[in-house]
C-alpha cells in the first residue's frame, strides 16, 4: 500500500498548490452557499415579521357603506386608504397588495340579518401580497363570527349552536422539526458540495494528467494499478469530505445568526449532528469520487471531462436530491439501502431532531460502500487499459 500513499500525497500536494482550485473547492462553494442562504432567509423572515407588525395598508371602495366594519378594521391595526379608481389594475401592478370593495346595500342587508358580501381584490401570483391577503381574510372572518354570534344572542340562542364540534389540536412538532420545512435544502447543499469538492481533483488526476502527458510515466511504474487507483480515489475522497465538513460547520455558524426563534423554529447543527452526518456522507463522498474518476477517465481533455462530469452531477446528484427534497415520500427502512437516498434521509432526520436508527445508518454505510467497491473495481479495469495514457 506504499504506492497508494505516495500517489495520495502526490495528488493532494499538487491540488493544494493550485490556489485557484483550492479557493473554489474549499472556500467559495462551502462558504458562499451558507452566506447566500442566511441572507435570503434573514431577509424573508425579517420582511414578513415587519409586515405583520406594521399597519395593514388597505384601500377600501365604499367605506361609507359599512362604517362599523371599517371602524372594526381600524381597531385591528388597519390603515384605511382612499378608494382606487381601478383596483384590479392597482393590484396587478403591485400598487396595492389587496383592495376591499363594499357594496352599497351592505348596511341594509346586514341590518335585515341577511347574508351580505364584500369583495377582496388581490393577485394570488404576487407572493409578497399573500401575508396581507391572509391577514385581511382573518379580520373579515373574525368580524363575521362576531356578527353571527350577536344575531344569535339577539334571538335568545347560544352561539355554540352553530358550532357543535370543538376541535382540540395537539401539535406533535417541535421547533427543530418545524425548521425542516424552511431548511429542506440543507441536505441538497451537503450532497452537492460533496460532489463539487472532489470534482476538480477527479478531473485533474485523470483527464488533466492525460492531457499533460504525465499519466503515462505514472502508469509505467511497477506499482500495481489498483494501488495507483486507490491513491487517486483517496485524494479525491479526502477533498470531497473536507468540503462537506466545511459546509457543515459553516451552516452551524450561520444557523445561529437567523431569527428562527421568532417564527417558532430552531436550527441546531451541533456536535450531536456532525459525527452522524460525517458517517453518512463518508461512503457517499467515496462513491461520487469514484464515479467522477471513472467518467473523467474516458475523456481525452480537461474540458471534455468537465462536460461529462457536469452531466453526471446533474443527473446523479442534483435531480434525485431535488426530487427527494420536495416530494413528500414516507421514509421506510429499505431506503437506507439506496445510496444517495440513504444520506438524504439520514441528514433530513438529523436536521429534524428525529431518531436515526443505528441499524439504518450501518445498512446505508455498508450498501454505499459496496457500490464504491464495485465502481472501484471497474475503475481499476479502466486503468489497466494502455489506451488510458494516450492523450490523442
Amino acid at each position: 500500500m506504499k504506492a497508494s500513499l505516495v500517489v495520495f500525497m502526490k495528488e493532494v500536494r499538487e491540488n493544494v498548490r493550485d490556489r485557484r482550485t483550492m479557493i473554489n473547492t474549499l472556500l467559495t462553494g462551502p462558504l458562499m452557499a451558507p452566506l447566500i442562504f442566511v441572507i435570503l432567509i434573514n431577509t424573508m423572515i425579517t420582511r414578513e415579521l415587519d409586515k405583520a407588525e406594521q399597519p395593514l395598508s388597505l384601500p377600501i371602495i365604499g367605506a361609507e357603506n359599512a362604517p362599523n366594519l371599517v371602524a372594526s378594521l381600524k381597531q385591528s391595526n388597519v390603515d384605511v386608504k382612499p378608494a382606487l379608481d381601478d383596483p384590479e389594475r392597482a393590484v396587478r401592478e403591485q400598487d396595492a397588495d389587496v383592495v376591499l370593495r363594499i357594496p352599497k346595500d351592505f348596511e341594509k342587508t346586514w341590518n335585515k340579518g341577511d347574508p351580505t358580501q364584500v369583495e377582496v381584490v388581490f393577485d394570488q401570483s404576487q407572493r409578497d401580497a399573500r401575508s396581507s391577503v391572509d391577514r385581511l381574510r382573518g379580520l373579515l372572518d373574525s368580524y363575521s363570527q362576531r356578527g353571527g354570534a350577536m344575531r344569535l344572542l339577539a334571538r335568545g340562542l347560544s352561539p355554540s349552536i352553530v358550532k357543535p364540534l370543538s376541535v382540540a389540536e395537539r401539535d406533535q412538532s417541535t421547533p427543530q422539526s418545524r425548521s425542516s420545512t424552511l431548511f429542506a435544502m440543507l441536505p441538497y447543499f451537503f450532497i452537492l458540495g460533496c460532489f463539487v469538492g472532489g470534482m476538480a481533483l477527479a478531473i485533474d488526476t485523470t483527464a488533466g494528467e492525460r492531457e499533460r502527458q504525465s499519466l503515462e510515466p505514472l502508469l509505467a511504474n511497477p506499482a500495481p494499478r489498483w494501488q495507483i487507483v486507490i491513491g487517486k480515489l483517496g485524494a479525491t475522497t479526502a477533498f470531497a469530505i473536507t468540503t462537506v465538513i466545511v459546509s457543515i460547520f459553516a451552516f452551524s455558524i450561520v444557523g445561529r445568526l437567523m431569527p428562527t426563534e421568532k417564527i417558532g423554529m430552531s436550527l441546531e447543527i451541533g456536535m450531536g449532528f456532525v459525527p452522524y452526518a460525517l458517517i453518512a456522507m463518508l461512503p457517499l463522498a467515496a462513491l461520487l469520487a469514484t464515479l467522477q474518476t471513472i467518467v473523467a477517465a474516458f475523456a481525452k481533455s480537461y474540458r471534455e471531462a468537465q462536460t461529462y462530469v457536469s452531466l453526471i452531477m446533474f443527473f446523479v446528484s442534483i435531480i434525485p436530491t431535488m426530487i427527494l427534497t420536495f416530494l413528500p415520500i414516507k421514509q421506510q427502512f429499505w431506503m437506507y439501502m439506496v445510496p444517495l437516498m440513504s444520506q438524504q434521509m439520514t441528514i433530513t432526520r438529523l436536521l429534524r431532531g428525529d431518531y436515526v436508527p443505528m441499524s439504518g445508518m450501518m445498512v446505508g454505510f455498508v450498501c454505499t460502500s459496496l457500490a464504491v467497491a464495485i465502481l472501484a473495481v471497474l475503475t481499476v479495469r479502466v486503468y489497466r487499459s494502455e489506451r488510458l495514457a494516450i492523450s490523442a
